[in-house]
């Protein structure tokens, strides 16, 4: 404000101009003071509470061979036990937590050089497996470090500029493949048949630029990266994990019979599993068996060809439903048991992290028979981060086989995988040598790792509609009962769909799917304050009804946490703004 004085004015006594010029700033002060928010109001809480959250878990769920907490195993019940590699020397730090936290301390009985080359029933108890550094864990039921969970993890922890936790996570996996054959599932025994969806290429080579920001180039690190990486690779490249002959992937388990995790922890899963094929003959495929009583041979009247069978019998009595008092007359009961195919493919399910859906058949069972377009994304991406690899190493040889390699897998995932009237990537079964129909989010991965055409990306996009909910983005268009359906988004896969939107420039696409899926995390937030593995995205709430497979909807959660940062990350301000602006509304009533 500014005051102009006329010269009729400077005839007025000074006392009087003073008070007259006390009084405006009285109530020019008094105006502020009925325009502002008291002083004791507390601010809005926005998203900090969440973000508190996300960056206080980075601790909680992180583990290491001297925290006591990382040898609990919700899955087993067993003492706690820790394996060493077969003759790694003793690290001082494990020698004191055999007493700190009574856990026994053994080693594997031989080395490892590939999987599949122990057998694990044969180590028992089973136990936690020895790694060199820091690592951050799931949370709830997954106490371990598990493969392609820690790759998102590891974009969070990037986020949250927690570098060095990140390369430790990083070198954690070198170590895996270096003692025990491959980057594992995750790091206890029973997982030393199956490994997971190969992300270490991309999780290493984030975690290098990371760390490269403000230094110079490691080339012991990146040396031991190729070779490391180079190993992995191979397992995915040769038999048993080559689809038939189509010259691409599959997720292949080493182990036979049901695994020892999911007998302890999935109680009644493969019984539901039993009695569904009973019901519906036409999709069994002979995964259910009839066997003689006390024994794992076939009945009579099984062919000789038929596979074996392995896990626990099952009976089938066939009764008339009463309709008197009278006892119910029935048939004699008979024993049948699941094949050792069907729990092949219920393996390889489960190296392929999306356990259970009926994606490839049900419950998966045929996953080994089929060439999927997420694992080899993964390994085209695994082909070009190699290329990078080499260059950086001045390797021009190299880097000209890895993109060689990387063109010739883009051509086969067109050829095998590619529906042009559908507009989508698809699975290919190379026993039927038949492209799926089942819609699934994993044909966001061409995207993702940049091996699309534009032409295929536009299409896919369009497409969008097909899967896209309230909450953001399912697994699938099928509600079948499992997780890794219709009706769950999980932050993992919200991240590559997202990913691959923005990758061909599809950012207004991107930015509303994000939106969907962090006004659903955060509201479920603001009502229980936890983070969730999975999210309901049709009702836009943690609500799980998982009627097959473990039922539970795990806290913690690490790769949701990392989702949550990186899909606030790329928001545009004012969405930003309207999301922060919408934490601090009422609550709407629980669907």
């Amino acid at each position: 404000m500014s005051i102009q004085v006329s010269k009729a004015s400077r005839s007025f006594p000074a006392a009087t101009f003073r008070c007259f010029l006390l009084l405006i700033v009285i109530c020019g002060a008094f105006a502020d003071h009925a325009l502002a928010a008291p002083a004791d109001a507390p601010e809005a809480p926005g998203l900090k509470p969440i973000l508190d959250y996300i960056s206080s878990a980075w601790d909680t769920l992180t583990r290491s061979m001297t925290n006591c907490e990382s040898f609990v195993d919700p899955k087993m019940k067993v003492a706690p036990l820790l394996y060493l590699p077969a003759g790694y020397a003793e690290p001082a730090e494990v020698q004191k937590l055999a007493v700190d936290c009574n856990v026994r301390v053994e080693h594997l009985p031989v080395e490892i050089h590939r999987l599949g080359e122990i057998d694990t029933a044969k180590i028992q108890p089973h136990g936690l497996l020895y790694l060199e550094n820091k690592y951050v864990v799931p949370g709830g039921r997954f106490n371990e470090m598990y493969g392609w969970d820690s790759y998102f993890i590891v974009r969070g922890l990037l986020r949250a500029e927690r570098v060095e936790l990140a390369r430790g996570m990083v070198d954690n996996f070198f170590f895996e493949i270096e003692h025990y054959g491959a980057m594992l599932n995750a790091n206890r025994t029973y997982y030393l048949t199956r490994s997971q969806p190969p992300f270490l290429s991309s999780m290493f080579v984030d975690v290098y630029q990371a760390a490269q920001k403000n230094g110079r180039p490691d080339k012991a690190w990146l040396e031991r990266a190729y070779a490391d990486l180079n190993k992995d690779y191979e397992m995915w490249t040769r038999e048993p994990h080559l689809a038939g002959q189509t010259g691409l992937s599959r997720y292949y388990d080493f182990g036979d019979g049901p695994p020892a995790e999911a007998v302890q922890d999935e109680s009644g899963f493969y019984r539901k599993v039993a009695q569904y094929f009973f019901l519906h003959p036409a999709q069994a495929d002979d995964y259910v068996l009839e066997t003689k009583p006390g024994s794992n041979q076939l009945g009579s009247n099984q062919a000789v060809s038929t596979p074996p069978v392995a896990g626990m019998p099952y009976s089938l009595q066939v009764c008339d439903v009463p309709l008197t008092m009278a006892r119910a007359e029935c048939e004699k009961a008979r024993q049948f048991k699941l094949s050792a195919d069907y729990y092949k493919g219920d393996r390889s399910m489960r190296e392929s992290g999306f356990d259970v859906s009926f994606r490839f058949g049900p419950f998966g069972a045929a996953t080994h028979h089929y060439a999927p377009v997420c694992l080899n994304s993964l390994l085209y991406k695994t082909e070009k981060d190699l290329e990078q690899i080499s260059l950086w190493l001045g390797h021009g040889d190299d880097a000209k086989k890895w993109n060689q390699r990387a063109e010739g897998r883009k051509k086969l995932i067109t050829h095998y995988l590619w529906s042009g009237e559908q507009g989508l990537f698809f699975d290919f079964n190379f026993q039927t040598n038949r492209m799926s129909k089942y819609q699934y989010a994993s044909t966001f991965y061409p995207l993702w790792a940049g091996l699309a055409t534009p032409e295929q990306a536009k299409a896919v996009v369009g497409n969008l509609k097909v899967f896209e909910r309230p909450g953001g983005i399912p697994m699938s268009t099928e509600e079948t009962g499992t997780q890794w359906d219709l009706p769950y988004g999980w932050g993992n896969i919200e991240m590559v769909a997202i990913d691959g939107l923005r990758r061909y420039g599809y950012n207004a696409d991107a930015d509303r799917v994000s939106y969907e899926f962090l006004s659903t995390v955060a509201e479920s937030f603001r009502r229980d304050g936890n983070i969730r593995e999975k999210y309901n995205v049709v009702t836009k709430s943690s609500e799980a009804h998982v009627e097959l497979g473990y039922e539970m909807n795990v806290v913690g959660f690490g790769w949701t946490n990392a989702a949550f940062l990186e899909l606030l990350h790329g928001l545009p301000k004012d969405m930003v703004e309207r999301l922060e602006k919408e934490q601090d509304q009422p609550l709407p009533a629980a669907k």
